[in-house]
């Protein structure tokens, strides 16, 4: 049993690491606002009093956070998981980042001694909580494997993509095809309706063709029955295409339509969207159109 130090224990950091614990591990936790939750503490938990103290007493530290410059304070900051690593050890960052900071960061891991692999996940709280994420991992081929048997605790399709960074490559080409879906199926259910069908109706007939999907399943259902409750936020999906984007310009790789949907998402967040589920990007569809679906 390995002792495991978790920081990031939102939606689903939370379940991912009563997961390991649930594993028979030793948990070390990170909490900056409050105590652990609940859940955690009761499973024998260890509240830890910053990042530092986390990577002191676990071999394995893993972080789960919103965006890449959470990830810099936690490793780097005053009292960051680098102050308290000592060789060996193994960092392991299964937040959606970009892909070339992640390349920074595992360099200054590896001066220290030891390994760091990238692991970004998809599968949102529902996958977070079952434990069937699918993990996305950069990194050398020993360290995936000294590990994987944690992430099989916390997924079901756990795969090596390449060397540090590709996993976070991997995350951003997740989240474009995601983001694109999702926009087709938006502008195909908002046609639907505008022209006077049933969208719901139109959607189960397309649910037994080629078009099916399971975007089209699960967030079809959503903006047809407007259920735009918090589940992977459309303000932190814009982030990702941001990083695409930023990543594209970088290697001279044009991505139009990931543009677009930035643009949409961008403007759900204006119109106080940005914190619904990311099925919600029809409403700004919807507004353009000037019709809803229903």
């Amino acid at each position: 049993m390995a002792k495991i130090g978790f920081i990031g224990l939102g939606i689903m950091g939370a379940p991912m690491a009563r997961n390991l614990q649930a594993g028979g591990h030793t948990l070390f936790a990170y909490k900056r606002n409050g105590a652990l939750p609940a859940e955690l503490a009761d499973g024998g938990a260890t509240s830890c009093s910053s990042p530092k103290d986390v990577a002191q007493q676990a071999d394995i530290v893993i972080t789960m956070l919103p965006d890449t410059p959470d990830v810099e304070a936690v490793l780097f900051g005053t009292d960051g998981v680098a102050h308290g690593l000592s060789k060996g050890k193994t960092v392991i960052d299964m937040s959606s980042i970009a892909p070339l900071q992640t390349k920074a960061f595992a360099e200054k891991i590896a001066a220290l001694g030891c390994d760091y692999l990238d692991a970004p996940v998809s599968g949102g709280e529902v996958g977070a909580k079952a434990a069937s994420l699918t993990i996305m991992v950069g990194g050398s081929d020993a360290a995936f494997a000294r590990v994987k048997p944690l992430f099989e605790l916390m997924g079901k399709n756990i795969t090596l993509v390449g060397d540090v960074g590709a996993g976070q490559t991997c995350k951003v080409a997740n989240q474009i095809i995601v983001a694109l879906t999702i926009e087709a199926v938006g502008e195909a259910l908002l046609f639907a309706s505008k022209a006077g069908a049933d969208p719901a109706r139109v959607r189960e007939a397309l649910m037994g063709g080629f078009a099916s999907s399971r975007i089209l399943e699960v967030h079809g259902e959503r903006m047809i029955k407007r259920t735009f409750n918090p589940g992977f936020r459309i303000d932190l999906h814009r982030k990702d295409l941001g990083l695409a984007l930023e990543g594209a310009k970088a290697l001279g790789v044009p991505l139009p339509n990931t543009a677009t949907c930035q643009q949409l998402f961008t403007l759900c967040s204006a119109h106080d969207a940005g914190q619904l589920d990311h099925s919600a990007l029809v409403k700004a569809l919807e507004i353009m159109a000037n019709h809803t679906v229903a």
